[in-house]
């Protein structure tokens, strides 16, 4: 099954079935960062829906770039607003296949300081 896949999608493989296997019922924070952006979703994996969602790309929130640690720290404390609007305070962290440093980690850093329950 996992044959030919790269080491990202083996990582994002075993850390998504992971979070399912512990979360619950509590939605999924999910990242994704490419070169240029950082995007966070909040996701009821239940309903199939997004109750949350903030990135770099939002109005008001563009820099200069969107791919460094600030304005991942900008993201995180934003989706953290956006998911307590939504009556979401606790949720499983989804780092995908990304390591958890750097861009990831001052986001979820945020988001916790944002009042998230990780």
């Amino acid at each position: 099954m996992t044959k030919g896949l790269s080491l990202f999608e083996k990582r994002r493989r075993r850390n998504r079935t992971a979070l399912r296997a512990r979360s619950g019922t509590r939605p999924r924070l999910s990242v994704h960062r490419s070169g240029r952006h950082i995007y966070a979703q909040v996701i009821d994996d239940a309903q199939g829906k997004t109750l949350a969602s903030a990135s770099t790309l939002e109005e008001g929130a563009r820099a200069k770039s969107g791919a460094n640690v600030d304005a991942a720290t900008g993201v995180g404390t934003r989706i953290a607003a956006a998911a307590k609007k939504a009556g979401v305070t606790q949720v499983v962290f989804d780092r995908g296949g990304f390591l958890f440093h750097g861009r990831v980690k001052a986001l979820a850093e945020a988001a916790r300081e944002g009042g998230l329950e990780f």
